[in-house]
C-alpha cells in the first residue's frame, strides 16, 4: 500500500527495522555487481522490459547487454529503449538498426537541436531498468565499459539500488510515461511505497515540467538532519538553495562528509568544485577525495535513517535542466549499509584540509580553479536557462 509523501519528520520508531529488507531493496555498486544483476533481471523478464539510460556505448559491456535485450525481444517480450540523443549520440547508426531489427522498441530523447520545445540543457539523464512491474534497477549507472571496469581499470565508482517491491511498479509507470511522451508523469505525485519495513519512493526532477522531488528531498533531508550527513558527489557544485541548507545544516553542528572526485573525467568541473574546498572546509565540512578512478556516484545517507541514490548531481543543471530520477529509503537497515559503504570508501579516500589545500593551492592553480569555476557556473546558467527555444514560437519568428 502506497503512502503519500510528506516533508514531516520521521521519529526513530518510524524507522525501526525486526525484518531484513534486503529482499526488497539492495544496495548495487558499480562493476560486475551491477551488470550481472542487470543481465540476470533481463533473461528473467516474461512481458516487458524498460531501458532508460543517459549513456548506451558500443563497447564490450554495450554489446553484452543489447545481446541480452535483443534475445528478450526474440522471446516476445516487449523491449522499450530510450537513450539520450546527447549522451548517447556515439552509438552507430548500425548497432541502433539492428536493435530494432531484432525486435527492439528504440527512440532518442530530443535531437540535440529543436525549434519547438527543446531545453538545451534538458537531458534524458536517468538510469534505469525496470522488469515486468516487479523488479527493478535505479540508480546512476550507465551501459559502457568505465563503469564495469577492465581487466586493467577500476569500474567508476558509482551506485544504484535494486528493487523487489510496488515501487517497482510505480517505476515503470514513469519509465511508460517518459518512453511515449504521455506527459501524465508530471499529474503523479510521489509515493512512498512498503517495502519490507522500509518506505521506497521513486523521485523525479523535471524543473520545466515543475517537478523538483529530487532537489526538495535533499534541501528537506540536509535541513532536518540530527547527526551525520555523507555525500558522493560526481560533479558537486551545489546551487545556493542546497548551499544554504549545507551552510544551515553546519552552523547547527551537524557533521558533514563529502566523497568527491580527486580524478574526474571532466577535469574543469573537478577544477571549479576545487575553488569551493576552502568554503566548505570553512564550514567545517570534511572533504575526502578518491583518486583509484573517477567518482560518478551520485548518492547520500542521513542520520543512519534515510539515503538516496540515482542520477541526480548536486549542481544546477540536475536542479534545473535535466531530467533525472532517484530512489529515496527509509530504512535504518539500508542507511547503515550504505553508511558502511562510504565509510569504507572514505577510509581508501584522501583527507583535504586547509593544510593540505595550502600545500597544493599555488598561485597558478588558484587562478586556474577560481577561472574554471566562472566558466563553468556561466556555462551551465547558459545551458540551463537561457536558450529554451520556446520564445523562438512566442515572437513568431
Amino acid at each position: 500500500m502506497g503512502h503519500k509523501h510528506t516533508n514531516k519528520k520521521y521519529s526513530a520508531a518510524t524507522f525501526q527495522n525486526v525484518a531484513d529488507n534486503s529482499k526488497y531493496i539492495d544496495l548495487v555498486h558499480s562493476g560486475e555487481d551491477y551488470f550481472v544483476r542487470l543481465k540476470e533481471i533481463i533473461d528473467k523478464a516474461e512481458k516487458e522490459i524498460h531501458l532508460q539510460t543517459y549513456i548506451f556505448e558500443n563497447d564490450e559491456t554495450g554489446n553484452l547487454i543489447a545481446k541480452c535485450l535483443k534475445e528478450a525481444a526474440q522471446r516476445k517480450v516487449k523491449v522499450y529503449v530510450l537513450l539520450d540523443a546527447y549522451g548517447s549520440a556515439a552509438l552507430p547508426d548500425s548497432f541502433v538498426e539492428d536493435m530494432v531489427q531484432h525486435g527492439i522498441l528504440l527512440r532518442f530523447f530530443s535531437p540535440l537541436f529543436s525549434l519547438n520545445n527543446f531545453y538545451i540543457g534538458r537531458r534524458m539523464h536517468h538510469k534505469v531498468v525496470v522488469v515486468d512491474g516487479s523488479i527493478a534497477l535505479i540508480g546512476g549507472i550507465n551501459i559502457a565499459d568505465k563503469y564495469h571496469g577492465t581487466a586493467t581499470s577500476e569500474p567508476w565508482l558509482d551506485y544504484a539500488v535494486q528493487l523487489d517491491c510496488p515501487a517497482a511498479e510505480n517505476l515503470q509507470k514513469l519509465c511508460n510515461d517518459y518512453y511515449f511522451k504521455k506527459g501524465s508523469s508530471r499529474k503523479i505525485l510521489p509515493v512512498l511505497h512498503s517495502a519490507g519495513n522500509a518506505l521506497v519512493g521513486i523521485l523525479q526532477n523535471d524543473w520545466l515540467r515543475q517537478k523538483t522531488e529530487v532537489c526538495d528531498a535533499y534541501t528537506n533531508a540536509i535541513l532536518q538532519a540530527e547527526k551525520e550527513i555523507v555525500i558522493v558527489g560526481s560533479y558537486f557544485l551545489p546551487g545556493s538553495r542546497l548551499a544554504k541548507a549545507l551552510k544551515k545544516a553546519c552552523k547547527k553542528g551537524i557533521k558533514i562528509k563529502v566523497i568527491l572526485a580527486g580524478i574526474s573525467d571532466v577535469p574543469l568541473v573537478r577544477r571549479a568544485t576545487e575553488h569551493l574546498y576552502a568554503s566548505f572546509l570553512k564550514h567545517h565540512i570534511k572533504i575526502y577525495e578518491w583518486n583509484r578512478s573517477v567518482v560518478h556516484g551520485k548518492a547520500a545517507v542521513v542520520d543512519n535513517k534515510w539515503a538516496t541514490v540515482g542520477s541526480f548531481n548536486l549542481n544546477s543543471l540536475s536542479c534545473y535542466g535535466s531530467i533525472e530520477m532517484n530512489v529515496e529509503i527509509q530504512s535504518v537497515e539500508f542507511a547503515k549499509k550504505l553508511q558502511a559503504d562510504f565509510e569504507k570508501v572514505i577510509g581508501e579516500c584522501s583527507e583535504i584540509t586547509l593544510e593540505t589545500l595550502k600545500q597544493r593551492a599555488g598561485m597558478l592553480n588558484r587562478l586556474a580553479d577560481w577561472v574554471s569555476y566562472q566558466m563553468v557556473r556561466i556555462s551551465m546558467l547558459f545551458i540551463t536557462f537561457l536558450p529554451h527555444l520556446r520564445f523562438l514560437k512566442n515572437y513568431g519568428i
